[in-house]
């Protein structure tokens, strides 16, 4: 018997489906914490490829691929440094998960009341980058924190999560907490637009397979993260770089990150000095990354989903 499909959100009230996008949010952070804490390592990292003598003026670890860099981080500062920055990511990723699905459930309500309906990809393209949009801007403080704490090394530059946040607020104000959110935004909309959209079609394909725990789902939601990450990857990158800017900026665990002041000038720059592949650093751990955990997410909710409605549970 196959479960509810996740993004049938039409089914289950709205106190069930932001319970279980939280829940699906929670448990895809955790399994991909350590991988998530490789890619940012991987994207702050600005010598050339093409020179290795670059290496030499490089202030901090020099980490190539994601085992090389996974053992250098547990031999270095311990098997916790995998997790570091795992409480905002939680917190971030509960928050996302249910603003994400619960925006979507109800623009898609919309959508359906309108006079005239539009084609089915692009109800799904307008409901994920929406949701993505309005998730992103809700839970970007939390983010940032995330990227922050991920990029410490040994020297802790913030001792806790209300420490963070009374020095950012203190040294940086307001603004402080949303560094980069330009280049989220513009990432997030077309990448969820791109995924939602793709998913719709893909599950066609694959969703109907009778696949060991309901994974045609799963392998779909696989499917529409790699190709939709790959898309927007740079402006992922110039986010990462934008947000460890500020008074710390030389206190992570490379300590000669660049200056950058915008999106456009973070791309321009990686592009002049670090070249095509610098626009990438991290790519492959961020579609191994993606992938599972974007099946987990789909996976969890549709179950998470279910059990809520079969025992009646908030509804």
């Amino acid at each position: 018997m196959r479960g509810i499909h996740p993004l049938t959100l039409a089914q289950g009230s709205k106190k069930q489906v932001i319970v279980a996008g939280g829940v699906a949010g929670l448990v895809s952070r955790f399994c991909v914490a350590p991988l998530d804490v490789v890619k940012i390592r991987l994207q702050l990292q600005t010598h050339p490829f093409s020179d290795q003598l670059s290496h030499n003026g490089t202030n901090g670890p020099i980490y190539k691929g994601i085992l090389s860099t996974l053992r250098a981080i547990l031999r270095q500062e311990g098997i916790t440094a995998l997790w570091k920055g795992n409480i905002p990511a939680e917190l971030l990723y509960v928050c996302y998960g249910g603003i994400q699905f619960t925006t979507y459930r109800s623009i898609t309500q919309l959508q359906s009341r309108l006079p005239r309906r539009l084609p089915p990809s692009a109800e799904s393209f307008i409901s994920g980058a929406s949701a993505g949009a309005v998730a992103t801007a809700a839970t970007y403080p939390l983010d940032l924190l995330r990227t922050r704490f991920a990029a410490q090394g040994k020297e802790k530059v913030y001792t806790s999560l209300l420490a963070s946040i009374r020095d950012i607020a203190r040294h940086e104000g307001p603004r402080g907490f949303f560094q980069g959110l330009s280049a989220s935004v513009v990432q997030i909309v077309p990448y969820m637009g791109l995924f939602f959209a793709s998913y719709e079609s893909l599950r066609l394909l694959v969703g109907s397979l009778e696949l060991p725990f309901g994974s045609g789902d799963a392998s779909a939601g696989m499917l529409a993260s790699i190709f939709s990450k790959t898309g927007v990857f740079p402006l992922d990158l110039a986010r990462k770089r934008l947000q460890v800017q500020g008074p710390t900026r030389t206190r992570y665990f490379q300590r000669n990150i660049p200056e950058y002041s915008g999106v456009f000038h973070t791309l321009r720059t990686v592009m002049e000095k670090e070249g095509f592949r610098g626009m990438y650093r991290g790519l492959t751990v961020s579609l191994v990354k993606a992938a599972p955990a974007s099946a987990v997410t789909m996976w969890t909710y549709g179950r998470a989903l279910q059990f809520l409605q079969q025992k009646e549970i908030v509804a």
